[in-house]
């Protein structure tokens, strides 16, 4: 045992952890020294780390294992970089540069200060800009980093897991669009945009599906759309109904299959994976069609002045219009969420199959939204 005197003048004792009296009595020195910088206040974070990394070196062969916060989540993120997909990776990294912004100077503090108290404070900061639910995503990541910390011997704790996840609120419902609604929407739309929702309307498609779109998903001979859809991995072929396959074969082709039906959608969509430059664009579409109110906050790189007001209206909405047209017109529910992809425990692509004529005569029933009639 050593016994010192604290920088309060109190006397205590501390293990040694060793039975040898000569290796104590040089760790009962290192206490020693230490309990005297700390009373004459030069004892820094750095001297204290270097103290506690000579004990820890007198008894173990080891190097003890220390990183300030921001070292460690750097090189986390290198290790998902290798582990997770693209996407997710850069989900992260979005996390990570928020805390660190947050964190300021404090993020070159050792990562055992990274405590509930910092992430409370940070979760309270991101929900002044962000939904409850990309805050909880964000805790959920730093959870995630914690316990590789905890893995790697940095802490003992994962002090992320003490900050509870916020309350969700109901979400808000999307509504389809009425067909006057859509008529207002391509009335204010330029062409590449006219195009993109006449598409999401009569194929049902995501948005991210849209703008990914090249000539050689379209097959104007058969009035056929193929493809993959990127959230589901599921193969469609859609026919093309007389109003889209019309304003598709007015589009110039050009010999090249893989350029983009969109191409400026497209490189809007390879600039922001999640899609946030073109909802954004949409709903000022929505705004010149006095469909929505103009938002207020503004963006400045990482993140925004405000949370997003929600809109019950959206791109969407059109999969809600698709689905509701096709229902009020008689079509049957099988038929009508194999053409949107929705699945469900009763029907399932595994085991029910639509046929091409089925479909085109499901989508056929739909309104002409480009005729005023």
């Amino acid at each position: 045992m050593a016994c010192f005197s604290l920088p309060d003048g109190r006397r205590t004792t501390r293990s040694t952890g060793t039975t040898s009296r000569k290796e104590a009595q040089r760790i009962a020195n290192h206490y020693e020294d230490t309990a005297r910088d700390g009373k004459a206040r030069r004892l820094t974070e750095s001297r204290a780390r270097k103290t506690i990394t000579d004990i820890f070196a007198l008894s173990n062969p080891e190097i003890l294992p220390s990183s300030s916060i921001k070292e460690f989540l750097s090189s986390w993120l290198k290790r998902k970089e290798l582990e997770a997909g693209e996407k997710t990776h850069v989900r992260y990294s979005v996390v990570v540069d928020q805390l660190s912004s947050y964190l300021g100077a404090r993020a070159n503090r050792d990562i055992t200060h990274l405590n509930a108290r910092e992430i409370a404070g940070f979760r309270e900061h991101l929900s002044q800009r962000v939904s409850p639910g990309t805050v909880n995503v964000a805790l959920k990541i730093l959870r995630s980093a914690m316990a590789q910390a905890r893995r790697e011997g940095l802490i003992d704790v994962n002090e992320a897991e003490r900050v509870t996840l916020l309350r969700i609120r109901k979400s808000v419902k999307r509504k389809p669009f009425t067909a006057m609604q859509i008529r207002r929407l391509l009335a204010v739309a330029n062409a590449e945009w006219r195009g993109m929702i006449l598409v999401g309307l009569y194929c049902g498609l995501r948005l991210s599906d849209v703008a990914t779109l090249t000539w050689r998903n379209v097959d104007l001979q058969t009035g056929e759309l193929t493809l993959t859809t990127a959230k589901t991995g599921r193969e469609q072929i859609l026919p093309l109904t007389k109003p889209l396959l019309t304003h598709l074969e007015s589009l110039p082709a050009g010999d090249d299959p893989d350029v983009p039906l969109f191409p400026s959608a497209f490189a809007a969509k390879q600039r922001s994976q999640y899609g946030g430059t073109l909802s954004n664009q949409f709903y000022k579409i929505l705004v010149a069609a006095k469909l929505a109110e103009p938002r207020s906050h503004a963006s400045h790189g990482k993140g925004r002045t405000a949370k997003r007001a929600p809109s019950v209206l959206s791109f969407h909405s059109l999969r809600h219009t698709a689905t509701s047209m096709l229902k009020n017109a008689g079509v049957s529910d099988s038929v009508a969420r194999d053409i949107i992809g929705h699945e469900s425990a009763a029907v399932s692509a595994n085991y029910t199959h639509i046929d091409p004529a089925t479909k085109r005569a499901a989508l056929d029933k739909m309104p002409d939204v480009t005729s005023e009639d």
